[in-house]
């Protein structure tokens, strides 16, 4: 079994060798390629998830043991982060399959979509399997890579720009992460956890202090957490929509997952618990009052992100069996639906040609279909019972009343309110660009969208002067139709209007509801699951003794 192991990680970047043979000549095969792939980390990531219920899996790649070899290792955690990142990956593939064939996306730019997607899911399940500091710095890098590729697919200038600021960021966080590591190796002579958790109770409290702090910073940068969270909203809106939704779904959740590995198993003792809770609060109010002022559709789903991984937080400054699992259950929930909202939100520019709610109306009668998938997932993360957000919620208000803290019940009411705004929030969308009629300006079914950049090359071409894009009487880019100029395409080209989406794109749609509804059902097992879970990350001793076991 624990030959397994190494599986999610080596398959995709095998199959991205293959997809680049295959490139724009044989793009049946390289779809199919993908989604085979997809599919087999998948059935893999469930076998893990399963057999580490019942104990850790390690292997040591070369047969080199600790210091010196790549351990990877599967427990209760990875397990189950693997399972839901690989559903959730495969789900978003297929969603842009449907988008590309829609659009008719058959250049090189959407042949070097599948490569780059396969490599950020490669990096993903690296990081989520690294058993030391060094490998879980190469998973970030490997993110970083193909982060950047999908983020500039179609080289439009608001896509480079969100794309330099997210590099910028990055390289600053991976700056830091490398300090850390040196200043550890230093320190302890090695950077696998297992020898670590033994090594650091022999450090002084300041040396230990220090490298918690950096990567706590670190980390925190990766999720989006509010001081280091700026660069969020400004970055992810312009990618296209499979890329927004896996990016806002999965990589900011892989910062929560390091700051839950290194807390529990590096730093036990929650020495920065009252920092991490403080953090989680401002998350939460500063996060969710962004989004309460926001009209765009996309911008204000990145503010309710930042809000919302303040719970995650939470639980983990409680760093207690209770809030653990909580914070467990909450980072599966947000996984998927916010990955379904923002697929929910390129389903709705398709429709309507633009994102801007004050543009939009109608919907609730015109596409019930549409109206179905928003709701759900709207309903969810706003934490309405019976659904998962709910019970992540109650989950982490438990644990804060059972910690007692001043602070603790401080956070507690902050939890509170944040999902009362949220609720405002989502029912703010609900009313403009569903409920309410359907506006004049909206784009008309068959309106040709296009980016603002490729309407100005447009003039520059024709008229040999400065270009000069049209707009209404906010200074909105408007295109044909009255719609706001957006740029809809995988690849940033020209995409018409519908009323009626892609079949596949509303399928995978409805798959990643389906797959956010299925915790409401299994809310038993997952909540026991995780407790598990939390218990295992807490204990630390059968994670070490698996890795440093001859």
């Amino acid at each position: 079994m624990n030959a397994l192991v190494p599986l999610p990680v080596l398959l995709p970047l095998f199959a991205t060798g293959l997809s680049l043979a295959a490139g724009i000549r044989l793009k049946r095969f390289q779809r199919f390629i993908s989604v085979a792939v997809l599919t087999a980390v998948v059935v893999i990531s469930v076998v893990l998830m399963i057999a580490a219920d019942d104990g850790p899996l390690s292997v040591h790649l070369g047969d080199f043991a600790p210091p010196l070899g790549i351990t990877l290792v599967a427990d209760r955690l990875s397990g189950l982060m693997l399972t839901v990142s690989s559903l959730v990956t495969l789900c978003v593939l297929v969603y842009s399959l449907g988008q590309g064939m829609a659009d008719k996306d058959d250049e090189t730019p959407l042949a070097v979509f599948h490569p780059a997607y396969l490599i950020l899911v490669a990096g993903i399940a690296c990081t989520f399997l690294a058993g030391d500091l060094m490998n879980l710095f190469v998973g970030f890098e490997i993110m970083l890579v193909s982060s950047f590729v999908l983020l500039t697919l179609g080289g439009t200038g608001p896509r480079i720009r969100a794309g330099s600021t997210y590099v910028i960021i990055s390289l600053l966080s991976s700056m830091i992460f490398l300090v850390a590591i040196a200043i550890t190796y230093a320190a302890t002579g090695t950077v696998n956890f297992a020898q670590l958790a033994e090594r650091f109770d022999g450090l002084s409290l300041g040396v230990t202090t220090l490298i918690q702090a950096m990567l706590l910073t670190v980390f925190g940068i990766k999720a989006a957490v509010f001081p280091v969270a700026a660069w969020l909203p400004d970055s992810y809106p312009t990618a296209p929509a499979p890329v927004t939704a896996v990016f806002a779904g999965l990589l900011t959740k892989v910062g929560v997952y390091c700051m839950l590995r290194t807390e529990t198993l590096l730093f036990p003792g929650n020495r920065l618990g009252n920092l991490l809770l403080v953090v989680a609060l401002a998350s939460m109010i500063i996060g969710i009052l962004g989004a309460v002022a926001q009209t765009d559709l996309k911008r204000l789903l990145s503010f309710t992100l930042i809000s919302h991984i303040g719970y995650m937080v939470f639980g983990i400054g409680l760093a207690d069996r209770a809030g653990i699992a909580g914070a467990i259950v909450y980072v599966v929930h947000h996984i998927t639906v916010q990955t379904t909202l923002f697929l929910v939100a390129g389903l709705i520019e398709r429709r309507g040609g633009t994102t801007e709610l004050t543009r939009l109306g109608g919907m609730a009668r015109g596409a019930p279909l549409l109206s179905l998938l928003f709701f759900v997932p709207a309903m969810n993360i706003a934490g309405i019972p019976p659904f998962s957000g709910f019970i992540g919620k109650l989950a982490l208000m438990r644990a804060g009343v059972d910690n007692g803290s001043v602070l603790a019940w401080v956070l507690v009411g902050g939890s509170t309110l944040t999902s009362l705004l949220t609720l405002y929030v989502i029912v703010k969308v609900w009313n403009l660009a569903f409920w309410r009629s359907e506006p004049p300006g909206q784009a008309a079914e068959g309106t040709v969208m296009e980016s603002q950049e490729d309407d100005a090359d447009d003039d520059v071409a024709d008229e040999g002067g400065p270009a000069v894009t049209p707009q209404d009487d906010r200074g909105i880019p408007v295109g044909p139709g009255g719609g706001q100029v957006v740029a809809t395409s995988i690849t940033g080209k020209a995409v018409t209007t519908t009323k009626r989406p892609p079949r596949t794109m509303l399928a995978a749609t409805a798959a990643t509801v389906v797959l956010g509804l299925s915790y409401t059902v299994l809310a038993g097992p997952l909540a026991a699951y995780t407790d598990r879970s939390a218990q295992e990350l807490l204990t630390r001793t059968p994670y070490i003794e698996e890795v440093l076991r001859p």
